[in-house]
């Protein structure tokens, strides 16, 4: 296991302490999701005292990257602190202004997979549209919402843009997630793998134009899915 390296004996240990944490965080030693050890712990492990410690992770906690749980411990709630403003400014934005930026994002990554994507990408976006189609014919609502958010990253990877990846990957499923699970009727969860599997057609193709346009299309479809509001029609 990676351990944490212990801050250097100076006039600021927990401004130290908390750069420590912090880059521990972001290499993934604490993964988003998990618990940090407990205090005590942190403690003999740094060689730091309670108090310090303590500044330093209310520090952490000020910054969005711990969470703390009554009873429960410490928790990482996200790996940075622009990946903790990011998702709490798109997740408290309107859900048009969100599809938006979802539309603006897609449109150009799709784009520019179909120039850059190279067959192990093709063959990953082939597996993603066969596991959602798996988890359409089971009824799985969950299964189906995480194999869509990971279709799309696969995508967004695939375009090579990093920086455009980094900030998909930092927005998350403030982009991709539905309010509330909505659920899909026969119609639309249909139009919706259709219009993957053109996607990824086009993907193949190298379709540059063609990519772009159907993921404009699929951030329009979800938008109509969730406000009631018909797509407009567009050539099959």
């Amino acid at each position: 296991m990676k351990r944490i390296s212990a801050p250097r004996r100076t006039a600021s240990l927990s401004a130290q302490l908390v750069d420590s944490l912090r880059s521990h965080i972001e290499a993934g030693g604490w993964p988003v999701g998990t618990r940090i050890p407990p205090e005590q712990a942190l403690i003999e492990e740094l060689g730091v005292g309670r108090s310090t410690l303590r500044e330093a992770i209310g520090a952490l906690v000020h910054l969005g990257l711990l969470e703390p749980r009554a009873g429960d411990g410490t928790y990482v709630r996200s790996s940075s602190e622009l990946q903790s403003v990011m998702v709490r400014r798109a997740s408290s934005a309107r859900r048009d202004n969100v599809l938006e930026l979802r539309s603006v994002l897609e449109e150009y990554a799709s784009q520019a997979a179909a120039l850059r994507r190279d067959e192990s990408q093709l063959q990953q976006l082939r597996e993603l549209l066969a596991d959602a189609d798996a988890a359409c014919a089971d009824e799985d609502t969950s299964a189906a919402t995480n194999v869509d958010a990971l279709f799309h990253r696969a995508v967004v990877r695939a375009s090579g843009n990093d920086l455009l990846i980094e900030v998909y990957d930092y927005l998350g499923t403030a982009l991709t997630s539905s309010p509330g699970g909505l659920p899909w009727d026969a119609v639309h969860a249909e139009e919706h793998a259709r219009l993957h599997r053109r996607l990824v057609d086009a993907i193949e193709a190298r379709d540059a134009g063609g990519a772009r346009a159907t993921a404009a299309a699929i951030v329009q479809l979800t938008h109509g899915h969730e406000t009631g509001t018909p797509r407009d029609a567009e050539d099959r």
